[in-house]
């Protein structure tokens, strides 16, 4: 596949696998958020453990923060102070959106993501909409007062305990974090948690879908609403290809049939490895090669014999 006449107005909805490269787990793997979660650990009642317990989701569930912000904090607290250290590099995936953008064919990037990595690669923030938010910005969820970033991170590092037992110098037990407006324990990183709802870019950026002829779907499961309903606002003629290890969105009319007229599935390969050989058919090894130095070392890996 090349991105030649099927590929001159580009969309892309991105997910967590775009990110495994970089060291972060995606939500749903082994390994992942939903996998490592032990509630007996964190800071909660014993009936919040339980719902944790039956479903891990609970930690990241709105209700359960108003209650209890301990969950998202104790389980977050790796995730938050890796961004502010910049602990994770963009990869080959990313950039691969980066030199679509420098073609001109991009025209814009839904991407799930919350670790803000598409920006380590100088993407026109403009293209991007961040359709469950960002780590890297702070608020309060009851009075929407902003906090600085670094305010933040000092705050949790001194206030949250670590439940991975890997920061020696982090308390033993976690005490609140309050809002410098309302004083209520609610301030966290602007990140969308189950329940609440999607920031009013996403919808009025949608109708831009009508004008694609290309959709790459890229390390999603597919499963979340109403993220998952890119791959149906895009016009009939316009190509779907899935990048991802599994065939996901059946449900949603994505057709892995030998007769499929219009998606396409990348096959079981990570994102890193389908758009490292879609550069090299674009003949984009070039690129890659001036920026080798910017990516993880499993990327670097791979393309030592570029």
């Amino acid at each position: 596949m090349s991105l030649g006449n099927q590929g001159k107005s580009v969309f892309v909805l991105t997910g967590a696998g775009v990110s495994t490269g970089a060291g972060i787990p995606d939500f749903r793997s082994a390994g992942g958020l939903y996998d490592t979660v032990r509630p007996d650990l964190i800071t909660a009642s014993f009936l919040q453990r339980q719902k944790m317990r039956m479903d891990p989701t609970y930690v990241v569930e709105r209700d359960m923060f108003f209650q209890n912000a301990f969950p998202y904090l104790e389980v977050r607290r790796p995730f938050i102070l890796g961004t502010h250290q910049q602990q994770w590099k963009a990869t080959i995936s990313h950039w691969f959106m980066k030199f679509l953008e420098e073609e001109g064919k991009l025209k814009r990037l839904f991407t799930q993501n919350i670790d803000g990595l598409d920006y380590q690669t100088g993407i026109s923030p403009g293209r991007v909409t961040n359709v469950h938010g960002s780590i890297a910005r702070v608020s309060c969820e009851g009075c929407g007062q902003e906090m600085p970033f670094d305010d933040f991170c000092t705050q949790v590092r001194a206030n949250i305990k670590d439940i991975y037992k890997v920061d020696p110098e982090a308390p033993e037990e976690s005490t609140n974090i309050p809002c410098p407006s309302c004083k209520r324990p609610l301030v966290k990183p602007n990140t969308i948690l189950f329940g609440s709802c999607l920031p009013e870019e996403f919808f009025e950026r949608t109708p831009e879908l009508g004008q694609a002829d290309l959709l790459l779907v890229a390390g999603t499961s597919l499963v979340v609403s109403p993220a998952n309903s890119v791959v149906n606002e895009v016009p009939s003629s316009c190509m779907r290809v899935i990048v991802n290890r599994e065939q996901v969105g059946r449900d949603l009319g994505i057709d892995y049939g030998i007769s499929a007229a219009r998606d396409i599935w990348s096959g079981e390969r990570t994102c890193d490895e389908t758009f490292l050989e879609l550069i090299k058919l674009m003949g984009w090894q070039d690129r890659l090669r001036r920026i080798r130095h910017l990516l993880p070392e499993s990327n670097r890996e791979m393309i030592q014999d570029l």
